[in-house]
């Protein structure tokens, strides 16, 4: 009598495991580390916080009064009167870019009071005890006030352009002025989470922010050229990196001569230097 046939042997599709493939069963993957993982950690905390501008978009809309309102006032005005040398270009298109940067300005110096909220919150405890770097951590927000400037810096140039200021269309002009924007209001808003690191209270961060708004603003190109100043104000201009962003945003919008590569190199090593001073101090600030 027969037997039953063999079962055909068949080969497994699937390799045995060995050694090596264990390994890759149980040990992880290498977690980035260093330098590398710095850049999505500052785009994370940046989207983190863009995503509080969705749910409440009225500082926007209300931040646009007073830009609008320099404009039609003060702007139209001193056209008329012609008080203001401005190389024969119109005062109102000579303010336009100082206005911008102005309103970018008024966005990102008080940014530190948020800080100090998400102190108060627990929040910022939090986020210490991660392993994202601090510099990430606010590089993020600061980079996240320059978008706000940004958004803010669109509505102001719609304004001007209502009131027939002629700027430039030039698409890689205004990439310049976007990067000069956010640039500026990333140090802006360094400087106040600086203040707040070193102030450590709303209150206080409130009444030094509204001391030094508008002296900044003042002493700088925004307004009128440097060259009819006294000389102790254009040596405080010559050091205030709004005067630099102002002549970055009026050369490459209006088309005027600028130094555009002295005033990038002054908003970058202004910038790094703020992220570094208010990383330094975030650790004070959480106490």
């Amino acid at each position: 009598m027969s037997g039953a046939p063999a079962a055909p042997h068949t080969e497994s599709a699937e390799p045995a495991a060995g050694p090596g493939n264990l390994d890759l069963l149980l040990v992880p993957p290498r977690a980035r580390t260093g330098w590398r993982v710095v850049p999505a950690r500052v785009l994370a905390m940046c989207v983190v916080e863009l995503q509080k501008l969705r749910h409440d978009r009225t500082e926007l809309y209300t931040r646009a009064v007073q830009p609008a309102l320099w404009l039609l006032v003060f702007g139209e005005t001193f056209t008329r009167i012609k008080a203001i040398p401005t190389g024969g270009v119109p005062y109102i298109d000579y303010l336009a870019p100082g206005i911008i940067a102005q309103s970018a300005m008024f966005i990102a110096i008080f940014y530190g009071i948020m800080i100090i909220w998400e102190r108060d919150a627990g929040i910022l405890t939090k986020l210490l005890v991660t392993p994202t770097p601090r510099a990430a951590l606010i590089a993020g927000k600061a980079f996240a006030a320059g978008v706000k400037a940004l958004i803010q810096a669109v509505v102001v140039i719609v304004i001007a352009a209502l009131l027939g200021v002629a700027m430039t269309g030039n698409p890689l002009r205004l990439l310049g002025v976007a990067v000069a924007v956010v640039l500026g209001s990333a140090f802006f808003s360094c400087l106040s989470m600086t203040i707040a690191g070193i102030v450590l209270t709303r209150d206080r961060l409130m009444g030094i922010g509204q001391a030094i708004t508008m002296p900044l603003f003042f002493a700088s190109n925004a307004l009128y050229p440097v060259a009819i100043m006294p000389g102790w104000l254009q040596t405080v201009s010559r050091i205030n990196p709004l005067s630099y962003q102002v002549d970055a945003l009026r050369g490459l919008l209006l088309g005027s001569h600028a130094h555009l590569a002295l005033d990038y190199t002054v908003l970058v090593a202004a910038a790094a230097a703020g992220i570094a001073a208010a990383a330094a101090l975030l650790g004070r600030l959480a106490r």
